[in-house]
C-alpha cells in the first residue's frame, strides 16, 4: 500500500510512518519545514519519499498529492496526523492562536481529504484515518481551540464516511491518548498529572501500540464512520 502520513517527521506521525514501513508499505513522509527530521525517518523505511507542504494551504497540499500520485500512481491510505496546540484559558486565548490551531488541525485534514479523495474515488478504494483526541469529546480546560478542532475533526470524519462510503473509501477517527511525544511532553505538568490520574492503567499511551492499531485498521475492509478510543481514560 501507498501511505501518506501528515506531520510524520516526528512524534506520533513518525511512529506511524515507521510502523507502515516496517510492514513493507510505501510511505510518503510529510512535513512543513523539518526536512532533516523527515529525511531521518525516511532513511529507516525501505521505500519512501519526503514531501513538504503547509497543510493550511490547499494549493500546496494538492501539489504534493499530485507529486505522490506521479511517483506511485495511487494513494491507498491517508493519515491526517499533523496538529498543533497551545495551552491557554479561553479568555486568554489570542485570536491568532485560535485561528492557527483550527487551520492546522481541522482545515488541514479537510485540504488533504479533498486532494486525496479525488484519486481514491477513481481507484474505488482507500482508507482515511483522522487523528483526533479525547479532548474533542470531553473538552479540556485550557485547550478550547484544540478541543474545538478535534471535535470538528470527528464531525468531518462522520460526514466524509457517509459521502465516500459508496466509493469503497473507509473513513475513521482514532483517539490515541496522551503520549509523551513532543506535543504531549510539552503540555503542563498539571495536564500530564491529570491524564495519568484518569488513566485506568496508570500509564500514558504508547505511540508504537497506537501505530500498530492504525496499520491494522488500514488493512481492514467494511469498517467506516467509527471513532476508536485508544486512550485508557473512559469517555
Amino acid at each position: 500500500m501507498v501511505c501518506l502520513i501528515t506531520g510524520s517527521s516526528r512524534g506520533f506521525g513518525r511512529a506511524i510512518a515507521l510502523e507502515f514501513g516496517k510492514n513493507g508499505h510505501q510511505v510518503i513522509i510529510h512535513c512543513k519545514d523539518r526536512s532533516r527530521d523527515a529525511q531521518e525517518v525516511a532513511s529507516q523505511i525501505k521505500e519512501s519519499i519526503v514531501l513538504k507542504a503547509d497543510v493550511r494551504d490547499f494549493n500546496e497540499v494538492k501539489s504534493i498529492v499530485d507529486e505522490a500520485i506521479k511517483k506511485y500512481g495511487r494513494i491507498d491510505v491517508l493519515i491526517n496526523n499533523a496538529g498543533i496546540t497551545k495551552e491557554a484559558l479561553l479568555l486568554r486565548t489570542a485570536e491568532k492562536d485560535f485561528d492557527d490551531i483550527i487551520a492546522t488541525n481541522l482545515k488541514g485534514p479537510f485540504n488533504f481529504i479533498r486532494a486525496v479523495a479525488l484519486y481514491m474515488v477513481k481507484q474505488k478504494e482507500g482508507h482515511i484515518i483522522n487523528i483526533s483526541s479525547i479532548a474533542g469529546i470531553r473538552g479540556k480546560q485550557g485547550l478550547s481551540a484544540y478541543s474545538a478542532s478535534k471535535a470538528g475533526l470527528i464531525g468531518l470524519t462522520l460526514t466524509t464516511a457517509k459521502e465516500l462510503g459508496r466509493f469503497n473509501i473507509m473513513v475513521n477517527a482514532v483517539l490515541p491518548g496522551h503520549m509523551l511525544t513532543d506535543m504531549g511532553d510539552s503540555s503542563s505538568d498539571k495536564a500530564k498529572e491529570t491524564a495519568l490520574r484518569e488513566s485506568i492503567t496508570g500509564k500514558f499511551s504508547d505511540p508504537e501500540n497506537a501505530a500498530k492499531f492504525i496499520v491494522y485498521l488500514s488493512e481492514t475492509s467494511g469498517i467506516t464512520g467509527q471513532v476508536f478510543n485508544l486512550d485508557s481514560r473512559i469517555i
